[in-house]
């Protein structure tokens, strides 16, 4: 399995899977702090083809703009690392990477890079799925690898409970 993920982002990655395979759903990522380690994570799990096509890496802004979509207008207007900024990419991910779920990841993951408004470990996230998008921020904490792992986890656990409640 990925030996780094905690014992239960590892329960909740397979719980995704067969959740995924049961409602005959796929699903795709667009990171960009994280690096693609998402879509590492989806494809570490034999079998997970079934349910896992394509992500992007959307590292630079002209990225999520060509890649996903998202308007060259919200990222000057409010930035990567915003609420803004993953609606667009959760949303562009389902359009452009045709995927019943959508997740987007976008942050501040260090060690240069933070403000006061956002620190290094901001990290906001979103989640499209069943027509509805689902947001949230979190401020980890701890060095680059340490906050790009946590936010990893978290996109995995808070999918689980989003396709597990609705």
């Amino acid at each position: 399995m990925i030996s780094y993920l905690k014992e239960n982002t590892q329960i909740a990655l397979h719980r995704l899977a067969q959740e995924l395979v049961a409602r005959g759903l796929t699903i795709s990522c667009a990171e960009s702090c994280t690096g693609g380690g998402l879509a590492y994570a989806f494809t570490a799990l034999p079998g997970s083809s079934a349910w896992f096509e394509r992500s992007a890496v959307t590292y630079a802004n002209d990225a999520k703009t060509q890649m996903v979509g998202v308007p060259k207008s919200t990222l000057m207007q409010f930035g990567a690392v915003s609420e803004q900024t993953v609606i667009a990419m959760a949303q562009g991910v389902v359009e452009h990477l045709h995927a019943d779920i959508g997740i987007s990841i976008s942050g501040v993951a260090g060690p240069d890079g933070g403000s006061p408004e956002k620190p290094v470990g901001t990290v906001w996230f979103g989640f499209a799925y069943a027509g509805d998008i689902y947001t949230s921020q979190q401020c980890f904490s701890g060095e680059r690898e340490a906050v790009r792992k946590q936010a990893i986890e978290f996109a995995i656990e808070k999918v689980v409970q989003l396709i597990t409640q609705n």
